[in-house]
């Protein structure tokens, strides 16, 4: 496992309190359960940039058309 890096991060006192609630409630450090969070935040957005580009190459639609279509099959 690679070396630990230390940062100071600053928390809404709410939003500290409700992590140190729920690292004790589920027996993880603090670290451990913001490591987790920003991990997945960060895995969102890369499956985000791939479903980008998996349809890069699909035609673009105009939103007004878009509707205009959901209109006339009585989707909205």
């Amino acid at each position: 496992m690679a070396a630990l890096k230390r940062a100071t991060i600053y928390f809404d006192p709410d939003l500290h309190t409700a992590l140190r609630v729920k690292a004790a409630a589920t027996d993880q450090s603090l670290s451990d359960l913001v490591n987790d969070a920003v991990r997945l935040r960060l895995q969102e957005d890369a499956d985000d940039l791939s479903a980008f580009d998996s349809r890069e190459h699909e035609p673009s639609l105009a939103f007004e058309d878009v509707l205009k279509d959901l209109r006339r099959r009585g989707k909205l």
